[in-house]
């Protein structure tokens, strides 16, 4: 099983490990991690620490040695708000280093302080686009109606990788809002494939009804988009669709029919046997190499279904995923990452049930390497985080929340 801690760089800043001779280097001068092994969760309570130990914390939070980017990020979550709060607004506002003003706001929105939504809304504008990414995406997870005409004025002109589907997701948070629906349906028919299926995501995920014609559309064209729009139509629910849906089962290519089968069980028809065929197809699969796009389409179908709340999706992923290799545990780890921050319930529920727990958290260590989800995963820790305090001391979920917030590196 690879480990997590020396293969985790600054995301989009920093792809590649320290040479090895600085890995051997820093063990053997006393590095205090010695060689990345695991550290104690530290669940303690705010632990205070001096400003100095604050400034030092922030400007490492972007250094290229991950266990000391790891140790940054956990002395400043554990600091006492009335220290970390100021020092990490400041970061975000003045350090000369965009990647951890990127961080310290990622860090900041663990805090829940009041003075935070202010902050975001003036960061919308910002020329830094993984601060607007950011910022799009903390309005998801805390809709505000009143911003919604300022976003879809962004909509016409932001065209940051990044940072557009982060908007989408945002403006999909407040669809109620005049014009939202409208503005989303439109995109979801134009512009560039990756900007459409990150559209056509977001109107399923917020099961946005008006959508399903738009949808039904575009999932009865071979393309790209077929497997997005039919796992949209899942999403929403509505059973008018069922029957373009079963339509695509007879017609569609072989590499769409895992998110059709997917699609149909959402909508809540023959779920049975619609999980049985994708854990099958992800037996096949995995038996006869080259079948990469149905292994695919069969991890990404059971996670969707087991974000909706299916223990038996859920179940099956690890099932397969644990003891497998690739090319079938990159997919099944993916699916499984995007469960853990989509339903963490669900995933902290299942985790807790586990013989094979050591396995599982190895894998799902894995999910979080893979993901491009800061401040999802920053939730999740929050999540988790407020799990372990509200269970008793000595229960077996503070025990596995424990093990959580130390393998994934919390």
């Amino acid at each position: 099983m690879p480990s997590r801690c020396p293969r985790k760089s600054p995301k989009r800043l920093a792809k590649l490990p320290l040479p090895f001779a600085a890995w051997i280097l820093a063990f053997w001068v006393g590095h205090p991690f010695m060689g990345c092994q695991d550290v104690a969760a530290q669940e303690r309570g705010p632990t205070p620490v001096t400003p100095e130990q604050i400034r030092a914390a922030i400007g490492k939070l972007g250094d290229l040695d991950y266990p000391t980017r790891m140790t940054a990020g956990r002395t400043l979550r554990r600091a006492p708000a009335a220290q970390a709060v100021p020092a990490l607004m400041q970061a975000v506002q003045e350090h000369a280093d965009g990647f951890i003003r990127f961080r310290s706001l990622v860090l900041l929105t663990g805090f829940n302080d009041p003075r935070l939504p202010d902050m975001m809304e003036e960061l919308l504008a910002s020329p830094n686009d993984r601060l607007r990414e950011v910022a799009y995406a903390y309005f998801e997870q805390h809709p505000e109606m009143p911003l919604a005409p300022k976003m879809l004025a962004a909509l016409d002109k932001e065209q940051g990788e990044f940072v557009r589907p982060a908007l989408v997701r945002a403006l999909a948070a407040v669809a109620r809002a005049p014009g939202v629906t409208e503005a989303l349906v439109r995109d979801a028919g134009r512009g560039l494939d990756f900007f459409r299926s990150t559209v056509i995501e977001a109107l399923g995920d917020y099961r946005i009804a008006a959508a399903v014609p738009k949808l039904m559309e575009i999932a009865k064209i071979d393309g790209p988009l077929q497997d997005d729009a039919a796992t949209a139509l899942g999403k929403i629910g509505d059973k008018a669709a069922l029957g373009v849906l079963a339509e695509m089962q007879r017609t569609a290519p072989k590499e769409t029919q895992p998110s059709i089968a997917a699609a149909i069980c959402l909508i809540g028809s023959s779920c049975t046997v619609h999980i049985g065929y994708l854990e099958k197809t992800l037996g096949y699969a995995e038996t006869y190499p080259g079948y990469q796009d149905l292994l695919r389409g069969a991890a990404a179908g059971l996670g969707a279904i087991a974000r909706k709340g299916d223990a038996e999706a859920l179940d099956i992923l690890f099932r397969v995923g644990i003891p497998s290799q690739d090319p079938v545990r990159a997919p099944v780890t993916l699916a499984l990452g995007l469960v853990a921050l989509r339903n963490t319930p669900l995933m902290l529920q299942t985790l807790e049930g586990r013989a094979d727990r050591d396995g599982a958290l190895g894998i799902l260590a894995e999910a979080f390497d893979m993901l491009e989800e800061d401040l999802e995963e920053e939730r999740f820790f929050v999540e988790v985080r407020r799990t372990y305090w509200a269970a008793p001391d000595g229960s077996p979920t503070r025990k596995l929340c424990e093990q959580l917030i130390t393998k994934l590196d919390f």
